[in-house]
């Protein structure tokens, strides 16, 4: 099988220019991508468990791997929640599938999101690892839009090997993310 684009762009410029700028030498003190986790809450499967099949369903489409299945930790009457509740599911991508579905989101899947204007550069959790949301699954073309009439969004973390915020911003920045610049965000 053939590497995916980006994890040789990794390898032959990002990893390079990446030693360049923090000034290091060793290749392994270097940041790099170790997975992404997509996942999805699906609230309203408390009433209808049609709603959770379908969004198993367009996350195995979206990331080519079966989705695990997030059961709820406690009950809270206010949501007529149990716990043991199926609401949700999540995928950790690594590897191959990693990259691939990375290239998919920055290439296809962000510049179909409406309004778009790129994404905050703050978005960090302090640990070096990124997060964003989507406001629906239908940005991914690999969907059919007739298949999926419930509009259903996600969260999608990107954890990266380092502590540092400013390094992993280094590191996604070259992988070609879409941040916001000042004159944007103005």
């Amino acid at each position: 099988m053939a590497t995916p684009r980006l994890q040789e762009r990794y390898e032959k410029e990002i990893l390079p220019q990446l030693a360049e700028k923090l000034g290091r030498k060793n290749r392994l003190s270097l940041p790099k991508l170790e997975k992404i986790v997509v996942s999805m809450g699906v609230g309203s499967a408390i009433t209808d468990k049609k709603h959770l099949e379908e969004a198993i369903s367009a996350m195995t489409e979206i990331t080519g791997q079966k989705p695990m299945v997030c059961k709820a930790r406690k009950s809270v009457a206010a949501f007529k929640l149990r716990e043991g509740y199926a609401i949700g599911c999540k995928v950790t991508l690594r590897g191959d599938r990693m990259y691939e579905f990375l290239d998919r989101l920055i290439s296809l899947a962000l510049p179909r999101v409406r309004d778009f204007r790129g994404l905050k550069p703050t978005a960090f959790d302090r640990r070096g690892n990124y997060s964003l949301g989507l406001s629906e699954q239908l940005v991914f073309p690999e969907l059919n839009p007739d298949k999926y009439l419930r509009v259903q969004g996600m969260n999608i973390a990107l954890c990266s090997s380092t502590d540092s915020d400013d390094e992993a911003r280094e590191l996604l920045r070259g992988f070609g993310m879409p941040f916001q610049t000042e004159e944007t965000a103005a």
